[in-house]
């Protein structure tokens, strides 16, 4: 008799914050069907992985595993849950089901691809069910800070699973559907829940999540308060704060011009599916130029200091030709991720050399949360009921601190991270198996592994410079003049001289005494002079530079 399991496998998003995607899977051990829950991203940072432009998980297991994947459901158009969808579904490539604004901004994606935009499928909220392979999924309406979040219910022959996905328990968002106890309640009430996969990002905030709307008027009296030019960034997926800053702005006499392509997009996707309605007249760039300052609200990107969004290009001169003044107001209505304060900062600081005024999220009183604080979580554990729960959607202190929640709680709590498989068809998790797991590069066009040696290769490059050594030699194995020397991100003196130069001549000492054997064996060549360059670049200035030797041979016709 064949013994069917239900497995959970997360391959981003468990241990870290960003980058989600997550398995489940239902049948007999190792050909149980599988859905892919989200395929997000997280970001580079110049330290780590300098030039890279996204990161994005390696799916490699389920590339591996793909006539047992039945299909793909995205919870909600964060990058960090859509962001890999355009770049890794080609590999994949089984349908995908979201709601209809996730559905627009996937869609968006894939046009850019040159992908076939039918393959996303446009589901509505429960009851509508996806049934596919042993699983029926809904999407339950949630509240966040994108529109038309979803928490999944999948059901399947070994139990009900509930997917939180990112929420927040709002009832009053500004965009968006609010929070609602009675629908969890019903979930729970209609078939037990066997396990919670439930996100973890603000379990260590120990009082109840505020809603959307309160920060609305503080935010009225701020803008109406200013003189001169106000200027307000946050997350451009966060729709219903680009409206509040948008109402604002309007409530001050002042037209709306909203500056970076993504924040323009978010509103253009929102609009077309439905989920923004009223939202005040905008005016483009080449109109907000000719409006006294004290008329116009620029609301732009860059929140989180990106070098080439709005929000940076203004802290350093003119963007669309728009700059700022002192007595300005620049607004971060967001909060800073951590990893970026240094970005930030940054621009904060080149704001106040200009006399410009800076307000942040200092009290929080202009930005708050789209994620569920400790006390939510635990509202929602027990509006549930699970069997298990599983942490998801945090870095591992955040997992263990909720796992450790709701062991306290009296449920069988267990901390997965990425490349785990934990079955969960008894009364508790056990793991019962790992793959790897690891990150690919979007490296300008192409998609890199992180074991590749790209970038590995680039940071050594950055710490060390680069040298690079040409030697002729003609067919009968004689150097032909001297040993040639171009240096990259060196000093250009060293103790002894120009550093080049000095390198140059001990090379060609080398060479000068070299052996016919060693002469005549490029990587044995290649090796000595290697060495060379890096013990004369190590005297003279303290650096071991990475070394790239070109060996040219001529031949005799």
């Amino acid at each position: 008799m064949t013994v069917n399991r239900l497995i959970y496998l997360p391959l981003g998003g468990a241990g870290e914050i960003g980058m989600n995607a997550y398995v489940y899977g239902y049948g007999p051990a190792n050909k149980e069907r599988l859905i892919l829950v989200d395929m997000g991203v997280t970001f580079p940072d110049m330290d780590s992985t300098p030039g890279v432009d996204l990161i994005l998980p390696d799916l490699t297991w389920l590339e591996e595993n793909l006539d047992r994947l039945e299909a793909i459901f995205i919870t909600h158009a964060h990058e960090d849950h859509i962001g890999a969808l355009g770049h890794l579904w080609p590999r994949l490539q089984k349908p995908v089901y979201a709601r209809r604004f996730t559905a627009t901004v996937g869609r968006l994606k894939f046009e850019e691809q040159g992908l076939p935009i039918e393959a996303i499928n446009i589901v509505a909220a429960r009851p509508e069910t996806v049934e596919v392979g042993p699983f029926k999924v809904q999407f339950v309406p949630v509240s966040h800070s994108i529109p038309e979040s979803a928490a999944l219910v999948i059901d399947t022959p070994a139990g009900r699973i509930v997917h939180s996905g990112d929420f927040k328990l709002d009832r009053s968002p500004v965009v968006g559907e609010p929070w609602d106890d009675a629908r969890f309640a019903e979930i729970a009430a209609e078939r037990p829940v066997k396990a919670l996969m439930c996100d973890s990002t603000n379990v260590f905030s120990l009082h109840p999540g505020r809603s959307e709307s309160s920060i609305r008027e503080p935010i009225r009296d701020l803008v109406a308060g200013r003189g001169g030019l106000v200027v307000a960034t946050t997350f451009a997926s966060n729709v219903a704060r680009l409206k509040t800053l948008a109402e604002a702005a309007k409530a001050a006499d002042r037209s709306v011009c909203l500056m970076g392509r993504a924040m323009k997009r978010m509103v253009a996707a929102a609009e077309q599916s439905g989920v923004l309605t009223d939202f005040p007249r905008t005016v483009s760039p080449e109109d907000a130029a000719d409006i006294p300052r004290g008329n116009l609200m620029l609301i732009v990107t860059g929140s989180q200091g990106e070098r080439r969004a709005a929000s940076a290009q203004l802290s350093r001169g003119k963007y669309l030709g728009m700059e700022m003044k002192a007595g300005d107001l620049f607004l971060f209505s967001s909060k800073t991720i951590p990893g970026n304060e240094r970005d930030v900062l940054r621009i904060m600081n080149n704001f106040s050399e200009m006399g410009v005024d800076v307000m942040d999220d200092g009290g929080g009183k202009y930005h708050v949360s789209g994620h569920a604080n400790r006390p939510d979580l635990e509202h929602v554990h027990r509006l549930l009921l699970p069997d298990m729960l599983i942490p998801m959607h945090g870095e591992h202190r955040h997992l263990r601190e909720h796992a450790r929640i709701g062991t306290e709680a009296g449920l069988a709590a267990a901390v997965v991270t990425n490349g785990m498989i934990v079955d969960l068809t008894g009364e508790t998790p056990v793991t019962v198996g790992h793959v790897e797991t690891g990150r690919l590069y979007l490296d300008g066009s192409a998609i890199v592994g992180a074991l590749d040696g790209v970038i590995r290769d680039r940071i050594r490059m950055a710490l060390n410079g680069h040298v690079m050594v040409t030697v002729i030699l003609d067919d009968d194995n004689s150097v032909l003049g001297e040993a040639w020397v171009e240096t990259m991100g060196l000093a250009e003196r060293g103790r002894s001289g120009i550093l080049a130069e000095v390198m140059e001549g001990e090379l060609t000492e080398f060479l000068d005494g070299a052996g016919r054997k060693i002469l005549a064996d490029d990587d044995k060549l290649d090796e000595a002079l290697r060495r060379i360059v890096r013990q004369v670049g190590m005297e003279e200035i303290g650096k071991k530079p990475e070394v790239t030797v070109v060996v040219s041979r001529l031949m005799a016709e």
